[in-house]
This record gives C-alpha cells, structure tokens and sequence, in this order.
C-alpha cells in the first residue's frame, strides 16, 4: 500500500502544481471589467489642464491623442480609465464643466462582443477574423507556397523575443529589380484592424490578378513587400495576455517598465516634441533612434532597397484619416501639393464604397505633432509618396472595432490603396 500512496501522492502533488502554473497563467490575463472610455471635449485651458492631472494623479490609458502632452483645446480626448477610478473621474468631469460623453460603457463586454464572427474551428486563419500570431504566421508560410509565381518571403530579422519578420514580395517575377512599394501593418500592438487590412492585401493582390486590370498591371510593373505584423511582440501580448497593449516588448536595465512605441522610435525629429522620454509612457520614443530592434530590421530592409522603394504605406487606426509628412514639423513637405492631391483622391476613392468620410493633410497640422514617426522617416530618406492610413472608426468602438466591420474596412481601404499605388505606378521617380 506504501508505495500506491507515495505514487498517489506524487501524483496529487503534479496535479496541483500544474493547476497551479495554470492558475498563474490566467491571473496573468488583464482583464477589463467595468472599465470606460470617455469622450472630453477640452474648450479651455482649465480642461486641459484637469486631464493633464488625472493623467498624473492615476493610470489613465489615452486612446487619442496618444499621451497627456498631446491634449489641446478643441480637440477630443478618448480617455479609458481603471474601474476603480471611473465614478470619481466622472463627478469630477461633470463638475469641470467640460462636455463629458462614454464612448464605451464597459470595456470587458465590448472586449468579448468584438470577436463576433467566430468560425467552427478557431485554429482556421479567416480574412474576416482577428487572427492570433501563430495563425498569422502559419499563414504567411502556407500562401507564400502555394503561389510561388507571385509571392516570395525573406526574414528581414527577429523581434525582441525571437520571432521572425517575415516580409511577402508579391509581383511577377523578373530578372531585373523592378520599383517596388513598402507596406506595413500592425506597428501598434492593439490596432487589430491594422493587421487585418494586411492580409487581406495579400488575398485581394493574389485573387485579383490576372483578371483586374489595375491589380494585374500593377504586380507586372512593380512589386509590393508586405510586412503583415511589424510589432509582432507586442501583438501576440494582445492576444495572450494584455488586450490594450501597445509598445513592443523590450526590456531596459535602467526602467521597470516594458517597451517603446515603435512609431516614434525613428530618426526623424527623434524625440522632440508629441512623444515621451519616460520609459512607463505609452510614447516612449526608446533610448535612441531604432533602439527597437523591430524599428531597425525595417530601417535597414528600406535603407538596403532605397533605389527601388518608390511609396511607404503605413496602416493604423483609428480616426479616419490619411495623412502625409510631416508630424515631426509644421513645416510642408516639398511634395505638399502632389501629396495633398493624391490623399484626396484615395479618400475620395474609399468614401465611395461605403460613404467612409476620411480626412487628408500632413500629420502636425491635422492632428498633432509627433516626432520619430516612420512616414517622416521614410520621406526624409527619399521616399517620395509616404502615407498614414488611420482606418475605422472614430471612436464609438475605437481600438475594438467588431469582426464584422472587417470585409468593409479593408474593401474601402483597398480602393484608396490602389488609388495611391496608381498614381506612384504613373509617377515613377
């Protein structure tokens, strides 16, 4: 009996000790239950200054503008604030005075109400779902060998925790290099939509050609590297553990506190004004230019590809915008005029699908000053027609917008794309 004891009790002791780790693990997912996101509409200096305390007086998460230092009279705020903190917060909002809304009642709820279209088998990649990495990233192979007359990948690096960045070539194959166009996805961590427009590019560029004539002569005349996820960390840290994340994973020996945004990390205008020196920021523009190592492995892939990159198309949300340099300066860009031109047609192109109403401008003047972004960064290195997409909404889902609300987002945000890449194939420089 002795012995059946001793391998019951072990046994017992496995069990608990992996209900344990199991344990761990999911007190590790942050959740959100009762948490809101609020509308301010700053008219004073007063107002503004009041946000700018409660930023320093608790744990506020700005969803637009990005940080307290961007916060300016007559422009919205999309503030989520802890549960702990909300009915105070709100009493003393109501009591400032300042026009006071709640975009989202309950962040948990809306977190789980926006995987909406779930398939049968959740291992399944879809184009209408927000997919996990490792879906992405079984993807990524599976269409690169299956059409290997339009598609090749090449590992440009690795991320801070190790994972690949695979970037996609989708053009027909020539012997000579041909001019090509840069597009990325998924710089922020929790901008899912982001992620999204990517692979659905890949699908409409391979489904289409051959039989739309725009598609078809564009990946004749030029190719188009795809970056499906840049800020991959941080992106699979939504998914496991932190939905609301947004800077990579990095680790400093100096600071507690993890990451840098990977959007003001580039060495243009680096860190002077729209981004934050304290590592705990969610604008944290990092130690140097490209301290991030994803910055870098995209800096050194553009930098070695100068010659034949002739557009930089970045995708972001939300806002619902197109916007162009420069953010780092009020200054206009040399290309002002043709940029402007280009960014109203492509609006003008993706409001006719769904009636979306986008605005176009250079980034300072349309919404805020923002140093080390890579549009700038891009432009400033020679590349000529360099664009940020903010895709959908402006702010009742914000971060979260719904599974459902994927087909048309990337359907218009396609037609403004193709306008661009139109005009880049026409204007070759």
């Amino acid at each position: 009996m002795r012995i059946g004891e001793d391998s019951f009790t072990g046994n017992m002791m496995k069990i608990l000790l992996l209900l344990g780790f199991v344990a761990v693990a999911l007190a590790e997912v942050t959740r959100f239950d009762g948490e809101k996101v609020f509308r301010l509409k700053p008219v004073l200096d007063d107002h503004v200054l009041l946000i700018k305390e409660l930023a320093n007086s608790m744990e506020v998460d700005f969803w637009s503008p990005e940080s307290a230092d961007l916060v300016t009279i007559d422009i919205d705020v999309d503030l989520h604030v802890p549960a702990a903190h909300t009915d105070m917060v709100y009493t003393i909002l109501q009591q400032s005075g300042m026009e006071t809304g709640v975009l989202i009642e309950d962040l948990q709820a809306q977190m789980e109400e926006q995987l909406d279209n779930r398939t049968p088998d959740p291992r399944v990649h879809s184009y209408t779902k927000y997919n996990s990495w490792d879906k992405i990233q079984a993807w990524i192979s599976s269409i690169s060998s299956s059409n290997p007359d339009l598609i090749s990948r090449q590992v440009i690096g690795n991320t801070y925790e190790g994972r690949p960045m695979n970037v996609l070539k989708i053009g027909k194959k020539s012997s000579s290099t041909k001019p090509s166009i840069f597009l990325d996805c998924g710089i922020h961590a929790r901008e899912w939509i982001s992620t999204a427009f990517c692979q659905w590019f890949v699908k409409e560029a391979l489904s289409t050609y051959g039989s739309d004539s725009e598609m078809t002569g564009l990946l004749n005349q030029m190719d188009v590297y795809v970056l499906p996820v840049f800020n991959i960390d941080g992106y699979d840290f939504t998914h496991n553990s932190n939905r609301m994340w947004r800077k990579t994973r990095s680790r400093m020996s100096s600071s507690s506190c993890i990451g840098a945004d990977p959007n003001r990390n580039w060495n243009a205008g680096w860190c002077t004004t729209g981004a934050s020196s304290n590592p705990c920021s969610d604008t944290f523009c990092g130690s140097s230019p490209e301290s991030e190592i994803e910055v870098k492995n995209v800096a050194d892939f553009i930098r070695r590809n100068k010659s034949s990159i002739k557009a930089y198309l970045t995708i972001h949300s939300y806002s619902q915008l197109l916007l162009f340099p420069y953010s780092y300066t009020f200054e206009l860009a040399e290309h002002h005029s043709e940029l402007m031109t280009v960014a109203e047609g492509a609006s003008k192109a993706l409001r006719s699908l769904h009636g979306t109403q986008y605005t176009s401008g250079p980034g300072a003047a349309t919404i805020y000053p923002a140093a080390g972004g890579s549009d700038d960064w891009a432009y400033d290195l020679g590349v000529k027609y360099s664009y940020t997409f903010e895709l959908r909404d402006t702010g009742r889902y914000g971060f979260l917008l719904p599974e459902s609300q994927i087909k048309p987002t990337c359907e218009e945000t396609m037609l403004a794309v193709k306008y661009i890449t139109s005009h880049v194939q026409k204007n070759l420089y």
